[in-house]
């Protein structure tokens, strides 16, 4: 039986700064920068911005998905890349789409072990550079050749060979199908949609806003206040300071005549109303409030506390509902509480079938044994500019961009509480409370 955690954090984590690249299309502006490349420029810029110095900082911890074969243990390669001393140790986390939230709550925990004091966190993912592999009888032929002791023994080893061989396995699709349920992420949020009953066309709506509410942030200047300008191309100096996936003239027209993309025959979900596949990395200094207080830092705002839940890989959607179900047992807290949310918008469909779900009595008592919902979302604090249908979605780096944009929109608002939250491929849930002075 699963131990039900009651109590807070012992103190508060002082998210001292933090800091994003803009988020550009996948195959555009940053295809040629590996995700190494692209995590040390952000790193660098971040610590040359922050109130602590390089050396003072205990480890790096960072989140990433789609692991480079060039780079192992991508966190070591950008911490030295990013300047950091060689003494300071580094660490990858992976836990699929909450990676660069992982990276903040691992730092936690070891702060509040008295393992350190200063932590630089994030998550970074190109998902340009994510290789297609060859098949299994491909690699074998190679084997074969690689084991040939005479010219004979390669000619016949050659002789096996298909055309058919060289149908490349596509690691971006790989990597975003649960091997459990044997279901694409897309294909999960398709059953949201019937289990909830959700419509194409609200689904489009959604997107629509999505767009449009990230538009009208971006020419605000809101994005600017988080995010850094990169150079992809020195030789000429051309660089990318806005997230390049918005559509300004999205319609609703143009979404509709989307076809559905995972379940071409009866689906609902659309490359329009999913989010979008995007390079992009985000970073953050962590302290613990004492320390940040004994230091005289006015941090950007505080991780009060923090949750992670399980759940059907067929309905990893829903995630956000178990992890903020337990997040508010923890903290006494409800849904009343919250003034700003970000939900991640892996998929319209599945942001939808939260709202749902958080607001169905018959959903708390079915899986909480509760007989009140754990409670409905004010549609005007929920993603308030825009998510993932707009912005995209790089796996590693997003769980990291959902903490810094609602610290942002809490300071610009003048509000105190806020709610970070993501599903989790694989059938699980991860939701932050964060908080300003």
């Amino acid at each position: 039986m699963k131990t039900e955690k009651t109590n807070t954090l012992k103190e508060r984590i002082a998210i001292v700064n933090g800091l994003r690249t803009p988020m550009a299309k996948a195959g555009g502006k940053f295809a040629r920068m590996q995700a190494d490349q692209l995590g040390a420029v952000l790193f660098r810029e971040l610590m040359m911005r922050s109130p602590v110095d390089v050396d003072e900082v205990d480890e790096v911890i960072i989140g990433n998905v789609a692991q480079p074969i060039h780079a192992a243990n991508i966190a070591r390669v950008i911490a030295l890349r990013a300047g950091f001393p060689e003494h300071t140790p580094a660490l990858t986390v992976h836990r699929n789409c909450a990676s660069g939230m992982e990276s903040i709550t691992t730092a936690v925990s070891r702060i509040h072990a008295g393992e350190g004091k200063i932590y630089a966190c994030g998550g970074v993912e190109s998902m340009s550079n994510i290789p297609l592999v060859y098949s299994e009888k491909m690699t074998n032929l190679f084997s074969k050749l690689a084991g040939s002791k005479t010219a004979l023994d390669k000619v016949r080893a050659l002789f096996g060979f298909r055309p058919g061989f060289l149908k490349p396995i596509v690691g971006l699709m790989s990597g975003l199908t649960d091997p459990v349920s044997g279901l694409l992420m897309g294909s999960t949020a398709e059953v949201l949609a019937q289990d909830f009953g959700i419509s194409r066309e609200e689904q489009d709506a959604f997107s629509l806003a999505s767009h449009q509410k990230a538009s009208a942030a971006k020419a605000s200047g809101r994005f600017a206040k988080e995010s850094m300008a990169v150079v992809y191309d020195e030789y000429i100096g051309e660089y990318l300071d806005y997230d390049d996936g918005i559509r300004d003239n999205q319609t609703i027209e143009k979404l509709a005549r989307l076809k559905p993309f995972f379940d071409r025959k009866n689906g609902t979900v659309t490359a329009g109303n999913s989010s979008q596949i995007t390079d992009a990395a985000a970073g953050v200094v962590l302290m613990s409030e004492s320390e940040a207080k004994s230091r005289g830092l006015e941090p950007l705002g505080y991780l009060r506390d923090y949750a992670y839940e399980g759940l059907d890989p067929k309905r990893m959607g829903l995630g956000p509902v178990f992890a903020t179900h337990t997040l508010f047992k923890q903290t006494g807290l409800s849904m009343k509480d919250i003034e700003i949310m970000e939900i991640n918008e892996a998929f319209a469909a599945q942001v939808i079938a939260c709202e749902k779900a958080f607001a169905s009595k018959d959903f708390a008592e079915m899986h909480f044994g509760e007989r009140k919902a754990v409670g409905a979302i004010d549609p005007e604090i929920l993603n308030v500019n825009g998510g993932a249908v707009a912005l995209g979605h790089p796996v590693g780096m997003t769980g990291t961009r959902l903490v810094l944009t609602v610290l942002h929109e809490l300071r610009e608002r003048g509000l105190q509480r806020g709610l970070a939250t993501l599903c989790i491929g694989g059938g699980q849930g991860a939701a932050l409370l964060l908080e300003v002075e």
